[in-house]
């Protein structure tokens, strides 16, 4: 074991893979000699060679289309788009044919691409670096969605993805990248998509969150222990598919719920959770539903009081677990 940040994890498990596997290869925009933006890629030039490094034009559109069919043909296709708020060019390649691929085949022909991107806010990024787009992508049949807040989820969600035949969405939460530390297991490992983990045990209630908001919450509950609030912490790590097992083995538990993310709050990813929440487990809670999200205007705001505004806190979190405790 050893203690990584969540970048650099992400790092050394593609490193790893391009080094075990040759039909591995990364490409997207300034990843080769620059290593990245956030450095992702460093050194993956000098080791790999320009041909599975692939500096591409400022275009999301051919990044996602040119790894369809490197993905098609037999290779095994990384491609990062810059930000998540960069990914919408693309949007018809991966929705309308990635995504597609499989079932316009009669299975005949899958698409294994992994699409790597940061998303989130909490960076004073402003508009065009701090989206979260998980939740256009999780109704999208066809696709998976990840979203590992922990560096040893990310590595074998990393390590999944890259095995899958069909395309994944992996989404790095940027602010998480250097402030998130944890342990990682040396050896070779897979996270299986659609399993939810419990961070941390509770008998009062439960929150449901993933990415930054995940530590948020796990923060909040830390606090509220000391007042006698016991909270329970799932982390979904995986958006599509979606571990409601866990989440309903919870509820029945502590018959109250809250679901935390930072993206718009209305028809967010938390909604979903919301809904079968309600469908399926209605008559065992003590309490309405209860959701936090981002607030909702168009995007994030570049003045840092205004993103303050925009996004759930611990502080909030706190707030807010303490009169769904009381009710």
């Amino acid at each position: 074991m050893a203690e990584k940040t969540l970048v650099q994890t992400i790092h050394d498990t593609l490193f790893d893979e391009m080094k075990r596997d040759d039909r591995v290869l990364v490409l997207g925009e300034d990843v080769g000699a620059r290593g990245g933006v956030f450095r992702v890629t460093m050194g993956f030039l000098d080791e790999f060679g320009p041909e599975r490094v692939i500096d591409t034009p400022l275009d999301e559109c051919l990044i996602a289309g040119v790894s369809i069919g490197m993905a098609v043909d037999g290779l095994r296709p990384v491609a990062e788009m810059q930000f998540a708020d960069f990914i919408f060019p693309a949007f018809n390649q991966i929705v309308q044919e990635a995504a597609r691929i499989r079932y316009r085949s009669n299975g005949d022909f899958g698409c294994p691409l992994v699409i790597r991107t940061p998303y989130g806010g909490g960076v004073h990024g402003a508009l065009y670096h701090s989206q979260s787009i998980e939740a256009f992508f999780a109704h999208v049949p066809g696709l998976k969605v990840v979203a590992p807040s922990a560096p040893e989820d990310a590595k074998g969600m990393l390590i999944q993805a890259i095995e899958d035949e069909d395309p994944v969405i992996f989404l790095e939460h940027k602010k998480c990248y250097r402030s998130i530390k944890g342990e990682v297991p040396d050896d070779r490992y897979r996270t299986p998509f659609g399993k939810a983990v419990v961070r941390r045990e509770g008998t009062d209630l439960t929150v449901v969150s993933y990415g930054l908001m995940h530590h948020y919450a796990v923060e909040a509950a830390e606090r509220l222990a000391g007042d006698g609030i016991d909270t329970e912490v799932i982390d979904l790590r995986s958006i599509y598919p979606l571990d409601m097992e866990t989440v309903l083995g919870s509820v029945g538990k502590t018959s109250k719920v809250m679901i935390v993310y930072e993206d718009n709050k209305f028809l967010g990813a938390g909604a979903e959770v919301a809904a079968q929440i309600a469908e399926r487990a209605l008559f065992e809670l003590d309490a309405p539903v209860v959701r936090i999200g981002g607030a909702h205007i168009p995007a994030m705001p570049y003045a840092g009081s205004l993103e303050s505004a925009f996004l759930p806190t611990a502080d909030t979190l706190e707030q807010e677990i303490r009169k769904l405790a009381e009710y």
